[in-house]
């Protein structure tokens, strides 16, 4: 049994339900949004794009399922401007697995077979992001996420963690760069475990029995660029790039050594006098060996589509794969977004976006 000094306090992919992505928008172009995202989905990609929101009520609902409807994915956010120079946002996000069986009890005390003894819990990771974004001037916004996080594993364990990110934009007309600084300050989860459910089954099978720990996640910065071109009266493109720094060891990404890992996301939009959008991206870069020890690197594609119904509503679809690393099938994910009440032409103190 190992000692609980042992164990890594900073494991890669520490938190990783958070790298998911939100918006079917965002999903459909790769996740290429740190500069690119103007909307109530800043707040979880980069709290300063909350200055480009045009409106006085914002929220959005996605919901998506992973690995043939194993997983289940929600978000739901909303915001409102403070004054002309500020905004603020609150975001909740649910990635888990439910109706996970329980065989502990599936054998009786006489040793017999009762299908009747199984019970069903769920494995599920929450996030609540409280959000303020604030405009400097015509060209340079910031704003910041302070998040809370909860892991369950049904009654055996569940972890509470705090967190903070940061985030910056410079608008110059058609060029937009950002910088997203995710748990600047770490983010600390503490773990508690239940050992005695489990002390008797993991005894038997010569596991380590779970003890209270501390899980840290690392600091990770995307850097971001956003081009968008006009293509005539009707048509409009946006280009995005987003570079996904981290730090917490090598990991299997295009651009990867000990102390950097560089994870590139492509995306685009084509637009259609600002009511239809046609998208898509290239995200998650990796190399991966067949059988014969053959290296090929692989990506995960992802197209989409938005409408914008009226002006209060639109709806987005995105159809994304896991990547060519697995046989999962591609998934289906679905966002609508509300806005209501319009801001003034001179709402806004600074300016620096139009839509």
């Amino acid at each position: 049994m190992k000692n609980a000094q042992s164990q890594d306090l900073t494991p890669k992919y520490s938190n990783e339900f958070l790298s998911i992505g939100v918006g079917a928008r965002a999903l459909g172009m790769g996740g290429a949004q740190v500069s690119a995202a103007r909307d109530v989905t800043s707040a979880y990609w980069n709290p300063a794009g909350l200055m480009g929101v045009q409106h006085k009520y914002e929220g959005m609902l996605m919901h998506a399922e992973y690995f043939a409807g194993i997983a289940q994915y929600d978000y739901l956010a909303f915001t409102t401007p403070l004054k002309g120079e500020s905004q603020i946002a609150v975001s909740l996000i649910r990635f888990g697995v439910d109706d996970i069986p329980d065989t502990r009890f599936l054998y009786d005390a006489n040793g017999a077979l009762n299908y009747n003894n199984i019970q069903f819990f769920n494995a599920a990771d929450y996030a609540l992001l409280l959000t303020y974004a604030r405009d400097i001037s015509d060209h340079f916004k910031v704003g910041a996420n302070a998040k809370v996080i909860h892991r369950n594993v049904g009654k055996f364990a569940s972890a509470w963690g705090f967190g903070l990110d940061l985030g910056g934009i410079y608008v110059k007309e058609k060029l937009t760069v950002g910088l997203m600084l995710r748990d600047i300050t770490t983010t600390f989860n503490a773990w508690a475990h239940n050992a005695e459910l489990v002390r008797d089954i993991y005894s038997q099978t010569n596991n380590e029995i779970p003890v209270n720990s501390v899980e840290i996640t690392l600091p990770r910065a995307i850097s971001s660029v956003t081009y968008s071109f006009g293509l005539g009266e009707n048509f409009s493109l946006l280009t995005a790039l987003d570079l996904d720094m981290t730090f917490d060891g090598e990991r299997n990404t295009l651009i990867s050594t000990s102390t950097l890992s560089v994870d590139p996301k492509f995306g685009l939009e084509l637009g259609f006098k600002k009511t239809a959008f046609l998208r898509g991206g290239m995200s998650n870069f990796q190399y991966i060996k067949d059988f014969q020890g053959k290296e090929s690197l692989n990506m995960m594609p992802s197209a989409g589509l938005g409408i914008f119904i009226n002006e209060k509503i639109q709806i987005d679809y995105a159809l994304s794969d896991i990547g060519n690393v697995s046989d999962t099938p591609y998934s289906h994910i679905f966002s609508v977004k509300v806005s209501l009440e319009k801001l003034e032409e001179d709402f806004r103190k600074f300016k620096g976006w139009t839509k």
